[in-house]
């Protein structure tokens, strides 16, 4: 096959693959990359992606085939796919579902055409704790309570089961989605949103059932996630990440279907209410008085007959539920979440208990359609005051990433950006109390952290709405599950480290689409040539991945900036 040297690919026989960004085809084969790869590394110019067995599996659950992935890299690489890189797509691929998890008669199955590999199962040292007996050369009978763990590991052996078991029905709730919501407004499920819960349902048969849905922040993940209720018609439980985000899903059940307050209860800090939907956050199910005592919420789990149990920001789920999750496989469970990557590599975990990704759609397609804003990323590279130099070149590496993420250098850049965005909506964020408490006393701005009251929380977010309140300092509790429609400018001043998902999470609140064509702008104060500009690259994977670019700039330039914003968003 001869070179094609103006495609964009060079394909490694590591599994790596290099993307030319400053490629007429780099977006198209960016787009069909994201399937199946993992994004590691893109600074300006090469982009590098790699296989993993995960991100094949992911993409074999979602419909993929090997075949189309090995078409793909042949069809963008400059030069012949390396043969052992098509070998390994095609044995990874290939064994996503060689296993089968089935109910006969109430006993639960692993099955496999393959012999061997039942043998092979059956005596593994880590496996057959899981397994109660053979039932022929095919079949392993394992046991029920160990279901989920059995998954996590047979993913840790290299050929996760498909889960064909199926789930309890739990106990019926009728309802319906509106198509006149409560508050008078015409509703109507977007036809991407369609799609994601019927994937996730699969016509109700065990296909379907157990899985994660990821869009982005502001397409309407708590809309699939009514749909997938409405499908279930089952009592759901549904974990949230904050109070906040508990009473804005309370607001949308009540808004746009036809269950009524009788019918939802909020389990959290100030409230214990259990009801046919009950919506509970991270923190409370993870509560206990010390280390070595039990998670006294985690009977809420037991507490109904649940027919679907909903993650929201299922990247965010901690470790302690994991571990409860592995026991509630037979209930149906929907993850949604903007990002599959996890900080802590707990990726695997989240495709063995919750499931695998059953529906993936591109940011930037969505951009294309509408249905979310038009976003320009920038990063604006300061250089340190002069007086902390010292003290950051003699500090220990994660002090020196505090120095530099709180140079006060950033400080006057704040003040230019929002002098040029005036009349927008426009969100302050950063990681470190101190210095947020600094910039909103010189902004005269409210601060939200996570010791504000959530009754003053939500005062807050209701005047920025209205747009009583046009800016808001916030800290790290708003990177997840807050309503702004209208923010459309959002200054990030410090962040947790490399935190790729947080920095997806913060473009996401400002990506609800805007009045007028307006575009939103992400702006990323960085500390030029420190801890800060290194942790930046790495934060800007995620968003890299799905087809920002970042535009640099240096302070010096901020003078002569103008923000490119459509005429009609002044209006």
């Amino acid at each position: 096959m001869p070179y094609q040297l103006a495609n964009p690919l060079i394909v490694q026989s590591d599994r790596s693959i290099l993307l030319e960004v400053d490629n007429p085809l780099y977006a198209e084969a960016r787009d069909l990359l994201a399937r199946f790869a993992e994004l590691e590394k893109s600074p300006e110019h090469i982009h590098t992606y790699r296989i993993t067995p995960l991100s094949l599996w992911n993409a074999a659950s979602a419909g993929t085939s090997a075949e189309d992935v090995v078409a793909t890299l042949r069809r963008y690489s400059k030069y012949d796919v390396p043969d052992n890189v098509c070998v390994d797509i095609v044995d990874y691929m290939s064994r996503y579902g060689r296993l089968q998890l089935m109910r006969e008669n109430g006993d639960l199955l692993l099955r496999s055409d393959d012999p061997v590999l039942i043998a092979e199962v059956a005596q593994h040292k880590r496996l057959s704790e899981y397994i109660i007996g053979q039932r022929d050369p095919l079949t392993l009978l394992v046991d029920p309570v160990r279901r989920g763990f059995l998954k996590q590991a047979l993913v840790a052996f290299g050929y996760p089961a498909e889960d064909l078991a199926g789930y309890e029905p739990g106990a019926p709730l009728p309802m319906a989605l509106l198509s006149t919501t409560n508050s008078g407004l015409p509703f109507h499920v977007r036809a991407y949103q369609e799609d994601a819960i019927a994937n996730f349902y699969a016509g109700g048969s065990a296909r379907g059932g157990s899985g994660v849905i990821v869009l982005p922040c502001g397409a309407g993940k708590t809309i699939v996630g009514l749909g997938v209720m409405a499908k279930v018609q089952a009592e759901t439980l549904i974990l949230t990440p904050s109070t906040v985000a508990v009473r804005q899903w309370i607001d949308e059940i009540l808004d746009k279907t036809t269950l009524t307050r009788d019918d939802v209860g909020e389990y959290s800090g100030q409230i214990k209410e259990i009801r046919p939907v009950t919506l509970t956050t991270y923190q409370i199910m993870t509560y206990r008085s010390s280390r070595d005592k039990e998670f006294p919420h985690f009977a809420l789990f037991d507490q109904k007959d649940w027919g679907l149990i909903i993650y929201d920001e299922v990247h965010l789920l901690p470790a302690p539920v994991f571990r409860v999750t592995a026991a509630l496989q037979g209930r149906r469970r929907l993850g949604l979440t903007a990002t599959l990557v996890r900080e802590d590599g707990r990726e695997t975990d989240v495709f063995s208990l919750i499931g695998p990704k059953k529906y993936d759609m591109p940011w930037k397609e969505l951009e294309k359609q509408g249905w979310i804003a038009t976003a320009e990323c920038h990063e604006i590279r300061i250089p340190m005051v002069e007086e902390d130099r010292m003290a950051y070149a003699l500090a220990d590496e994660r002090e020196k990433y505090r120095i530099a993420a709180e140079n006060e250098a950033k400080i006057p850049v704040i003040m230019e950006i929002i002098h040029k965005h005036q009349g927008d909506q426009i969100l302050v964020i950063g990681q470190y109390l101190d210095q947020l408490e600094i910039v909103a006393q010189l902004l005269k701005a409210p601060l939200i952290t996570g010791k504000t009251p959530v009754a003053e929380r939500e005062a807050l977010y209701e005047a920025f709405r209205t747009g009583e309140q046009p800016l808001l300092v916030v800290s790290k509790v708003a990177n997840f599950s807050i309503d702004l429609p209208d923010a459309n400018v959002a200054i990030q001043i410090s962040g947790t480290f490399g935190s790729r998902q947080e920095e997806a999470q913060r473009l996401g609140r400002i990506l609800r689409p805007k009045k007028g064509a307006q575009l939103a702008h992400f702006y990323s104060l960085v500390t030029r040539d420190t801890k800060d500009q290194v942790f930046a690259a790495k934060r800007q994977l995620f968003l890299t991945e799905q087809g920002y670019r970042y535009t640099i700039m240096y302070a010096e330039e901020l003078a002569t900036y103008e923000p490119n914003c459509p005429v009609t968003s002044r209006l």
